[in-house]
């Protein structure tokens, strides 16, 4: 027993003085930390007094963990805005400095996921740590690291990969009033990227919760969600986190086009974030302009949309394609923001509430819809096809206003309007239901041959279907053709117009079939 005790008291006094010579060489270190005091606090921002080397975007930490952006560098404070609830911030807290600007974490850990744009994970998964982090505001590729656009991206939709090609680095706006289905074509789009090489970034701005779930619902169940990713800022959010969700949404699209990735970004919607934007800026006292907007407005979004390009081959030659959406107010497009978007991009694909109501689903307004990038965007196999297709569809309209009068319409005149016809009914598509390059040549092969002028409109939804379930028939090797460079031969063109007539051969000519009902 006296032995083990004297064992155990030299272990002791060995521990003891290992501690006092630690004690002894340790040297307490001094570092400077810059703090200052919360002056104010109002919706989404606070006033804070101190922090003199504080900068422009920096993020400030407070209390509870709730992280601010330095706004306004002011001579007697800071205007921060916070990235969370302000209930928990109270004049008198201690703010500190971080020394980092807002970032977020990117990497194809990302993919499937549903994330705040601080980066946490909405979706109930494990945390995101994919070891790679990015600051949300980073300057635009130079003219001299792009290339042009000249690949395109199909939507799926067939009024737009027909008539509005958008190519891969092009910046297309989606504009109209609310409940138009200015989202839907956007998740058609995402929807059609399947196997296609190119992963997605939805950006949700604004939006209500329920809106969102339905949004993430259909991605899943269509098998979306495997290439995509989802930044989320609901409208319940604080102001702050709905202003910085497209920007770090951009980021993350960023990281996969500088790896030579093809991207698509879809903001939905840059209405809620102008108005957000607004909301900060007046509460900050920056004076404002028309409509209440501050002057930079324009620059908020310019700079954020000129991210979107395609990189050339020095770079990896990735694209990033955006798809910005816009709400406007009884269809004044020329409205403040409406306008500033367009100058801003390549193009826009309105939707009119007329053809919503009318039923023509999408309600794409197809004269007032335009690609400033065109058949530059297209294949050579479908410019051969829709060369004069939107044409012959603008002829329709302006004269399907007139006919409207009761006028007596004259045999050319009739063909013109029929044949309009024929071509909005073939047009129309549900949602969720994007169709492939092989049926959309097929469908307007068989358009541009008039092979459906003779049906009547009450049997267009069934013939326009024959022709697509009849183009799975087209040869693989004719189908890498549609998707290559190279012009259609006559004979390759020849084979599917026959294989449309086939398909049509079922379905009566007007004033053959009884119970055909006449438009």
């Amino acid at each position: 027993m006296n032995a083990a005790t004297d064992g155990l008291l030299a272990a002791c006094e060995s521990a003891l003085a290992g501690v006092r010579q630690a004690r002894q060489a340790f040297t307490p270190g001094l570092s400077l930390r810059e703090t200052g005091t919360v002056a104010q606090v109002v919706t989404g921002i606070a006033r804070v007094s101190g922090l003199p080397g504080a900068g422009q975007d920096e993020l400030l930490l407070f209390p509870g963990d709730l992280y601010g952006m330095a706004f306004n560098l002011d001579e007697d404070g800071i205007g921060v805005v916070l990235l969370g609830d302000h209930a928990g911030v109270r004049v008198g807290d201690r703010v500190r400095r971080t020394g980092r600007v807002m970032d977020i974490a990117v990497g194809d850990g990302l993919l499937g996921r549903v994330l705040d744009p601080l980066g946490r994970p909405l979706d109930g998964g494990a945390a995101i740590d994919t070891g790679q982090r990015l600051p949300i505001e980073r300057p635009a590729a130079s003219i001299m690291d792009r290339a042009p656009v000249g690949i395109p991206l199909q939507s799926g939709l067939k009024v737009v990969d027909a008539l509005i090609p958008i190519g891969r680095g092009q910046r297309e706006l989606v504009v109209g009033d609310r409940q138009t289905g200015k989202t839907s074509i956007a998740i058609d789009t995402i929807l059609n990227q399947r196997g296609q090489d190119v992963l997605c970034i939805y950006c949700a701005i604004g939006q209500r919760a329920s809106s969102v779930a339905r949004v993430v619902a259909n991605l899943r169940e269509h098998g979306a969600m495997e290439y995509t990713v989802v930044v989320v800022a609901a409208g319940s959010d604080a102001p702050g986190l709905v202003y910085i969700a497209p920007y770090a949404a951009t980021s993350i699209a960023e990281h996969f086009m500088e790896a030579g990735r093809d991207v698509l970004i879809v903001y939905d919607d840059l209405t809620q974030h102008a108005r957000a934007y607004r909301e900060l800026s007046l509460l900050l006292r920056r004076p404002p302009g028309r409509e209440a907007f501050p002057g930079d407005i324009f620059y908020i979004h310019s700079r954020l949309l000129e991210r979107a390009t395609h990189l050339s081959d020095e770079r990896g030659g990735g694209s990033l394609t955006a798809l910005p959406i816009i709400e406007t107010e009884a269809q004044d497009i020329s409205a403040y923001i409406p306008t500033n978007l367009i100058s801003i991009t390549d193009g826009q694909i309105y939707l009119s509430p007329s053809l919503f109501e009318l039923g023509v689903l999408p309600a794409i307004d197809v004269g007032k819809s335009v690609s400033r990038v065109g058949s530059k965007a297209q294949r050579p196999s479908y410019r051969a096809v829709t060369g004069d297709l939107k044409l012959a569809y603008a002829q329709f309209e302006e004269l399907e206003n007139f006919a409207r009068f009761g006028t007596r319409l004259d045999d050319g005149t009739r063909r013109i309007i029929d044949h309009g016809e024929r071509i909005r009914a073939c047009l129309k598509q549900p949602e969720l239901a994007p169709v492939g390059v092989p049926a959309q040549i097929a469908v307007l092969l068989a358009l541009s041959q008039r092979l459906f002028d003779p049906l009547p409109l009450a049997q267009m939804a069934q013939a326009e279907r024959a022709v697509r379930d009849a183009a799975a028939m087209i040869p693989a090797a004719l189908c890498r053709r549609f998707e290559s460079d190279h012009k259609l031969a006559d004979a390759e063109r020849d084979a599917v117009i026959a294989l449309a007539r086939q398909a049509l051969a079922g379905f009566a000519p007007t004033g053959q079939d009884p119970k055909a009902s006449a438009p």
